[in-house]
């Protein structure tokens, strides 16, 4: 298995390492082109190899760098080339060597893992953008132990300013909205580096939620956990990426679905603070068919000048409620006062577009997100706004950063259900008990 001796940690090292990979992409352009100009072009086979080569430039880097790559893969307006490689940052990503990790037990604890644990497996068991996992056992219990990649927290704000360019060509945005939104990335990012607000968040929300049917957390051990290590018990089980592949009863899936669905309402209408980053390498379904969540490092406040607007916007109807759904569009600086009569149609209707998928689950009582084309109406939306000129040409940044992971996590939800293809009591007679409009 191919392991990391080292990580690029000098910002002339790692900036060297994605320019060296955009001569790799112009030549795949070059070559792409080159044998195409008397024939139609295979255009997936040039995503294919771009994605790939910009995937292994950002796994060697790690950190933030890979992080964004792992946050795109969720973005289902990308072509399904980059889609499927970036994914492969959820846990798939190429591990460090044991030398290295014994060097930052040393550092966290004065011991090698050998000296703390009874056993403790060299081979990381996954790898994943911020950290790897190990297996180890004391006094009898199987442990999982993740461990923070060296120089990953000092680098998080040279490497989004490296990954600008690329988000800017992948997911077709304009630099001001970019530059806007990157402080709130950067803020999460540093967040997820901090293992010990880590292990504070993943003990408060898994007590929090302990009620929710069918759902689970592993225990933690905050005596074997420090700033760049976290120790907690290991799950078996099968991750929900691998699950949703395979062939389920629909019972099962229901049931997993409805899960997914409860802890997330519960969190953001009781809590008003959420789990940040569904994405499937984030859970994993145990052989009695119970989620289990097992990752907090990205975990989201709503403010209280964002849940009210945000949520009575989905319950909102677009032709009755038009004249309070544009103040709300207003007051969130989705539509500002200098927009241009053209300008203020095409965002009113892009905003729309958007609710109106994240609303399409709390129309009825239950619904059925296999047979929704939920998928394919997220993907439709980013082709169909991502080559617009006048939002390319866009000198203002739109919305609010807190919305930003409110947006991802719902969308990175309904892709996770649509995969699973769950049928689900969405219980939007919460939202109306704060509201009162169904």
């Amino acid at each position: 298995m191919k392991e990391y001796k080292k990580i690029p940690t000098k910002k002339i090292h790692r900036a060297a390492k994605l320019i060296g990979t955009g001569i790799k992409v112009s030549g795949n352009y070059a070559k792409h082109y080159s044998k195409n100009i008397f024939k139609k072009t295979d255009r997936k086979q040039l995503d294919k190899d771009n994605a790939e080569d910009i995937y292994e430039a950002l796994s060697e880097l790690k950190g933030g760098a890979l992080k964004i790559a792992q946050m795109m893969s969720m973005n289902d307006a990308l072509p399904q080339a980059y889609t499927e490689q970036f994914s492969m940052a959820q846990y798939s990503a190429t591990p460090l060597s044991y030398q290295l990790i014994v060097k930052t037990f040393r550092k966290e604890f004065g011991k090698s893992p050998k000296e703390i644990f009874d056993k403790f497996k060299k081979n990381a068991e996954n790898a994943a953008s911020i950290g790897q996992v190990h297996i180890a056992q004391l006094k009898g219990k199987k442990l999982a132990v993740k461990i923070q990649y060296p120089g990953v927290a000092d680098s998080l704000e040279a490497d989004i300013k490296m990954v600008k360019p690329l988000a800017v060509k992948l997911l077709k945005m304009n630099k001001e909205e970019l530059n806007y939104f990157a402080s709130e990335v950067e803020n999460m990012l540093k967040l997820e580096t901090d293992y010990r607000g880590e292990l504070q968040r993943s003990i408060e929300i898994s007590e929090a939620c302990q009620h929710i049917e069918n759902l689970r957390f592993p225990k933690y051990y905050p005596k074997f956990s420090s700033k760049k290590i976290i120790t907690m018990e290991w799950i078996e089980g099968t991750l929900l990426d691998k699950f949703t592949k395979a062939s389920q009863p629909q019972e099962v899936r229901n049931k997993i679905g409805q899960a997914i669905w409860d802890f997330y309402s519960f969190q953001m209408h009781k809590m008003k603070k959420f789990h940040a980053d569904p994405h499937a390498g984030n859970f994993i379904i145990t052989p009695e068919n119970k989620l289990c969540v097992i990752d907090f490092g990205a975990v989201k406040e709503i403010p209280h000048y964002l849940y009210e607007p945000y949520f009575k916007i989905v319950l909102l109807n677009p032709k009755k409620d038009r004249e309070e759904i544009n103040q709300i569009y207003k007051n969130m600086n989705m539509i500002i006062e200098k927009d241009t009569p053209q300008e203020r149609e095409l965002f009113i209707k892009m905003f729309d577009d958007l609710v109106e998928i994240v609303r399409k689950p709390f129309k009825t009582g239950y619904f059925d997100f296999g047979n929704s084309k939920i998928l394919e109406a997220m993907f439709e939306l980013g082709e169909k706004y991502k080559h617009n000129k006048t939002l390319k040409n866009a000198n203002a940044a739109r919305g609010v950063k807190d919305a930003i992971y409110l947006n991802r996590t719902y969308f990175g939800m309904y892709s996770i259900l649509s995969r699973l293809g769950a049928k689900i009591n969405t219980h939007h007679e919460i939202m109306n008990k704060n509201f009162g409009i169904l």
